[in-house]
C-alpha cells in the first residue's frame, strides 16, 4: 500500500478490525519512510453497481462523488470527516442491500438526504437546494418546512 503522504511503497499495519457493519475490514498503517499513519478499508469486490442518471445514461457508482457532495454540504459545519465517512458508508450499504444490478439516481438521491438530515439541518438544506434544483424561494420554504416538521 502505497502512503498517501510521500508516496512510498513501505507501509505495515498497525492495527485491524473489522468495521461497524461487519462488511470491511479496517486497517492502520504507518509509513517506514515519513511516520504518518493512515486508515485504509478492505473490502469483498462485488459486481458493479450501476446508477441511471436523469438524462437516462449510466455509469458505475461511486461512492467518492457522495463524499464530495456531503463534504461541500457540511463546509464550515461543526460536521467531522469521521462523521461523514459514517454517513457515506451508511448510503453505499444501504445502496447495495437494496440488492439491485442497476439503480436510478433518484434513488440514491433519496438515501443521501434522509442520512444527511440526521447529520445536519443546515448541510442537509445545502444538499437539497442543489440536489432538488430549486427553481424559486417557495420552493426552497416549502423543503424548510418540512424539515421543521
Amino acid at each position: 500500500m502505497k502512503c498517501p503522504y510521500c508516496g512510498d511503497d513501505n507501509t505495515r499495519v498497525i492495527d485491524s478490525r473489522p468495521s461497524d457493519d461487519n462488511s470491511s475490514i479496517r486497517r492502520r498503517r504507518q509509513c517506514d519512510a515519513c511516520g504518518k499513519r493512515f486508515t485504509t478499508y478492505e473490502k469483498v469486490e462485488s459486481a458493479p453497481l450501476m446508477v441511471i442518471k436523469k438524462d437516462k445514461t449510466r455509469e458505475i457508482f461511486d461512492r467518492s462523488k457522495i463524499e464530495q457532495g456531503l463534504i461541500r454540504s457540511c463546509h464550515k459545519r461543526p460536521v467531522s470527516m469521521e462523521e461523514i465517512e459514517k454517513c457515506v458508508d451508511d448510503i453505499e450499504a444501504e445502496v447495495y442491500n437494496l440488492g439491485l444490478r442497476e439503480v436510478d439516481s433518484t434513488v440514491i438521491g433519496g438515501i443521501v438526504m434522509d442520512k444527511i438530515k440526521n447529520l445536519d439541518a443546515v448541510a442537509y438544506v445545502r444538499f437539497a437546494s442543489v440536489y432538488r434544483e430549486f427553481k424559486d424561494v417557495n420552493t426552497f420554504m416549502d423543503e424548510l418546512k418540512k424539515l421543521l416538521k
